[in-house]
């Protein structure tokens, strides 16, 4: 396991515009940094599930149990609820059908409407993930995809996270790795064009929230428009107090690339955000990044299970690290 280590100083996501030099500290409620608690929690969440059979050896790892049982301030009934109620809905949606089958050929047609992509990672060793939805157009979206397919390719890439992306960054970083960090930016959008695309944010929503719990490190919402408070205001409620809590709401480019920067590296963060990077065919199509060096179609990124280390076989694999400085700077959850 990771042993506890003390940061030079305490921080939060406010203070990311600084960079600070620190070592890698296990955040509490994780493998490593677990009060007797917690870990008597968790011993009873496998034990009860192995004990009625709902225990899946191939997901349900401690890491894994442990983003559930975070997600319900590990009260042990809330948190076996969530647990089961996930493993039905997989089971209704289809998941493990998908991971083997599913194919989202129309992505290039859908980038030009609702681009959606992962690339590179930042500081801290968080898979970055950005979305952009000033070209929305709901009517020609419509015309190459549907809700239902986004929903899959959402769920998909969900998959891929877990299975590959965050081993990858984890391996790439040194630490395990459990979290992304994420751009929404709104430059453009309409609020007519928002409220249209409310149901797809809703079940998308939904389907994190509930089913892939305590993924979502960091979330910056640039370009929010002056109309925008009205469009937070509703949806605000549908997000946790914690999912909440991380969601940080700033202007234009004066405002949102000194605190992108702090966080990503310029090299790995898009031209079009304050960065230097310009993908050949465009970084929303890139997917690079440690789990894709090569960008483009070069990646596998769904595998079998059995392929892809979990964030436990990560942890134990690189049980020797202690402290270590980390890009001078101060990591997150």
């Amino acid at each position: 396991m990771f042993s506890r280590t003390t940061q030079t100083k305490p921080t939060s996501e406010k203070d990311d515009a600084k960079s600070t030099p620190a070592v890698y500290t296990t955040p509490p409620g994780r493998l490593g940094n677990l009060t007797p608690v917690q870990e008597a929690a968790l011993a009873k969440l496998s034990a009860e599930l192995r004990a009625e059979g709902t225990f899946v050896e191939s997901r349900h790892d401690d890491a894994t149990l442990l983003r559930f049982l975070r997600a319900r301030k590990f009260d042990h009934a809330k948190t076996k609820e969530m647990l089961l109620a996930a493993e039905k809905w997989r089971k209704e949606f289809g998941v493990e059908e998908l991971v083997r089958s599913f194919e989202f050929t129309e992505i290039a047609e859908v980038d030009k409407y609702y681009p959606q992509y992962y690339h590179h990672m930042d500081k801290s060793g968080r898979p970055v993930y950005i979305e952009r939805i000033g070209n929305l157009n709901m009517k020609a979206l419509y015309a190459c995809t549907s809700q239902e397919r986004l929903l899959q390719h959402l769920v998909v890439e969900y998959e891929s996270f877990l299975s590959q992306r965050l081993p990858a960054c984890a391996a790439a970083a040194g630490h395990p790795v459990e979290t992304s960090l994420t751009i929404l930016d709104l430059g453009g959008v309409s609020l007519s064009n928002f409220i249209r695309v409310k149901d797809y944010v809703f079940a998308a929503t939904h389907i994190g929230q509930n089913y892939y719990p305590e993924c979502m490190g960091a979330f910056y919402i640039i370009n929010a428009p002056w109309a925008f408070a009205a469009v937070w205001a509703a949806i605000k409620p549908w997000l946790d107090e914690v999912t909440a809590s991380k969601v940080r709401i700033v202007g234009g480019p004066s405002a949102y690339r000194p605190l992108l920067l702090a966080q990503i590296d310029k090299a790995c963060l898009p031209k079009d955000f304050g960065g230097e990077c310009v993908c050949e065919g465009g970084c929303s199509l890139s997917d690079v990044g440690p789990w894709n060096p090569q960008g483009g179609k070069a990646a596998t990124l769904v595998a079998d299970a059995d392929d892809s280390p979990t964030a436990s076989a990560l942890t134990e694999k690189m049980a020797s690290v202690t402290e270590s400085p980390v890009n001078g700077q101060v990591l997150s959850a």
